[in-house]
């Protein structure tokens, strides 16, 4: 697409005269809220912001700026990356005095409901500027701009405050309100926490096990004087079912008076020592985030640009096992999960290999090898230490799906050289068996899994013992993962010279295939069984799980099945934000996702949409129909909840209703993942076939 004819999106801010050589994408490229999404109090509550670290750690908040959630907070810092994580620096509510009138710019809800002060109804402008949120404040005939980012790499967060129109000088206080506690707790205040005054800072030590932190500011003075305020209320935790009250400690304040064009930033470290904000802090981000976008398409839409810069947002480091350097992985969700192994192998090819960054998809596959046992991939890494918990039976086939996609963009043969013994010791132990009754049946070379208790497909809600998609037997999408790992690891086989390796794995995977086809097949209903064999018989509810045997790889269905499965799931289960669970013809269905934990968790997978669907959705509809503009289409639905729930990312999941409100994590990474994975495979497809063709399509080449 030329430069001058970028594709807008309602809400996504383009200036085709700032395009650079990033691929025709303005470097700046940004989201920008209309009035009614910052001045009223609805809005400005229920919209979110995020920035992180590269570590695990954390800012975030709502647009109004009060903290709604228990993890909203400027810096979460993580202690032992990308766990542990410690909120430290909860708010920072400034006030300022222009003449003689006085503006407080914070928010804050309470205990008894009371919403005070209100500081966005003071605010001109709101948007997300290279994913840094940015606030624009106008009092008098004064403005006044504040942004929010983390130094990469470190558990530092900044914010300036810069006077940008005024004729006469501002007096800003700045009221940092600090904690010390997990960031999925709440504390309650009473302690006396040690504060030391240093040159323009505050050295926080909340009591003697803690990490110290520090609060600094640039310019200005630093005002002892230390408090408790009580009962600030978190509304969504409220809304949850849970505990939604806490205390927060003001340790001093910072006052600083600016003329029209002067700045002052302040920044939060857990590392102590450091003397203070560094003046490069904003250009050094900003450089790095416009560094990320270089590798669009010059086709690319904004709203794929957005997703550019969330996708940096999961990639993290974790310490690798039997290593003295660090490793890769990927944080599940923001603001509550960790690193998961399912979503990291399901989240790495789109969040990775679509945006260029093969180096971190190669460091990742190594990271997880390291945790191998017993044939399998830790499903989930617990935030307080303990071992890794190995409770899925897709996570280690998803790992299949994740080298294959590398091996693509990368050709990286010393990596699967490195990796193979691993994965010739994971099919070895599914065909023997392994935790949890993960084993091949020797009748039809189908894999089974499950028992009592226990959830092991990505339907995994469980509430106390009572496990709500148990799915034992044979599952429909963890076959049709098991043709495919069996299906490349004799292909690999074959180019490392294994070739008794390659031809059993060949053998068992054609196995697999025939029986797939007769045992999975309702001639009744035109579409395939959920799970079969299972305590039941065989479970015929209308899931999503099926479109995986269409959307992995070609030739697992012949062409007319897997043209009734895309169909079925496209009148049933499609929305514009992902796919629903579960058919509302089905008498389990969930309509909404709401109530305490067990209402949640009982309609999870039972209706709910899960937006990381609809990238294979796309997937399987352009494979079957191989109409690339029909298909981005349908991804594109998800470009205007960009502007909603946590702007410039995409939620978990959704309601199964109309008007499908935005639930759970406010950023998932495979839900971010999968729609890039689609819109590039898709592009680079059509690339490829104009290319071969003599064709030149609009915009030039892909990359």
């Amino acid at each position: 697409m030329a430069e001058n004819t970028v594709n807008h999106v309602p809400g996504v801010r383009t200036d085709p005269s700032a395009a650079d050589h990033s691929g025709g994408v303005r470097p700046d490229a940004g989201i920008a809220l209309g009035r009614s999404g910052f001045c009223q109090s609805h809005n400005a509550l229920e919209t979110e912001w995020l920035v992180t670290n590269g570590l695990g750690g954390f800012a975030s908040g709502t647009v109004a700026l009060a903290n709604t959630r228990r993890y909203h907070g400027l810096l979460v810092a993580t202690l032992r990356p990308p766990l542990e994580r410690v909120l430290m620096l909860s708010k920072l509510d400034a006030t300022v005095r222009y003449g003689e009138a006085e503006w407080a710019l914070g928010c804050n809800e309470f205990a008894d409901g009371t919403l005070t002060p209100r500081g966005y109804e003071h605010l001109s402008a709101f948007g997300v500027e290279l994913g840094i949120p940015t606030w624009t404040y106008a009092f008098s005939d004064a403005l006044l701009r504040q942004r929010v980012w983390m130094d990469h790499a470190s558990n530092t967060t900044y914010l300036s405050f810069t006077l940008l129109a005024a004729t006469r000088a501002v007096q800003l206080e700045l009221l940092p309100l600090c904690t010390y506690r997990d960031y999925h707790s709440h504390a309650h205040g009473g302690w006396q926490m040690d504060v030391t005054l240093a040159h323009h800072s505050l050295v926080i030590n909340a009591f003697p096990e803690a990490r110290p932190y520090r609060l600094s500011i640039d310019r200005g003075e630093v005002v002892a004087g230390s408090d408790w305020y009580w009962g600030f209320r978190h509304r969504a935790e409220a809304r949850r079912g849970l505990d939604a009250i806490e205390d927060l400690y003001r340790p001093g304040a910072f006052h600083v008076r600016l003329a029209a064009g002067q700045s002052v930033t302040v920044s939060a470290s857990a590392h102590p020592f450091v003397a203070g904000p560094s003046k490069g802090a904003l250009d050094r981000e900003t450089a790095r985030r416009r560094a990320l976008l270089r590798a669009l398409p010059r086709d690319a839409p904004d709203w794929i640009a957005q997703l550019t810069l969330a996708a940096d947002q999961f990639i993290v480091a974790r310490a690798d096992r039997g290593s003295t350097g660090s490793g890769t992985t990927i944080i599940a969700g923001y603001p509550w999960f960790g690193d998961w192994g399912r979503d990291t192998m399901i989240a790495l090819p789109g969040l990775t290999l679509a945006t260029g960054r093969a180096a971190d998809a190669a460091s990742i596959l190594r990271t997880f090898a390291n945790h191998v046992s017993e044939g399998m991939l830790p499903n989930r890494f617990p935030d307080d230490g303990d071992p890794p918990e190995y409770n899925s039976v897709d996570a280690t086939l998803w790992y299949f799906h994740a080298i294959d996609a590398y091996l693509h963009a990368s050709a990286d043969h010393a990596l699967l050289r490195d990796l193979y013994p691993t994965l010739r010791d994971i099919i070895n132990w599914h065909r023997r068996g392994t935790r949890y009754g993960i084993a091949v049946d020797p009748n039809d070379g189908l894999l089974r899994a499950g028992g009592a208790g226990v959830q092991l497909s990505w339907m995994d809600a469980k509430f106390g013992d009572w496990v709500v998609t148990p799915r034992t037997g044979k599952a429909v999408e963890v076959n049709a993962l098991w043709h495919f790992a069996l299906e490349h690891m004799a292909m690999w086989a074959q180019i490392l010279g294994q070739v008794e390796d390659g031809a059993r794995h060949a053998s068992e995977a054609q196995r697999v295939r025939e029986s797939f086809n007769v045992s999975f097949w309702s001639e009744e209903a035109g579409y395939l069984y959920d799970v079969i064999d299972g305590p039941g018989g065989v479970d015929l509810s209308l899931r999503p799980n099926q479109i995986f045997a269409v959307s992995l790889a070609p030739g697992l269905l012949d062409a007319w099945r897997a043209r009734a499965v895309v169909d079925i799931c496209g009148r049933e289960l499609l929305t514009p934000v992902g796919l629903r669970s579960l058919s509302p013809r089905h008498p389990d269905y969930a309509a909404t996702y709401a109530g305490g934990a067990r209402e949640r968790d009982a309609a999870y997978h039972q209706g709910t949409v899960w937006s990381w669907l609809l990238g294979p959705f796309v997937l399987a509809h352009y494979r079957v129909y191989g109409d690339a503009a029909q298909a981005q289409a349908l991804l594109a639905g998800l470009a205007p909840h960009l502007r909603e729930a946590c702007l410039g990312t995409i939620s978990e999941i959704f309601d199964g209703q109309a008007p499908h409100t935005p639930r759970g994590c406010v950023a998932q990474a495979w839900s971010v993942a999968e729609t890039l994975r689609a819109w590039y495979s898709i592009s680079e497809t059509e690339v490829e076939a104009n290319r071969r063709n003599g064709r030149t399509p609009p915009g030039g080449e892909s990359r």
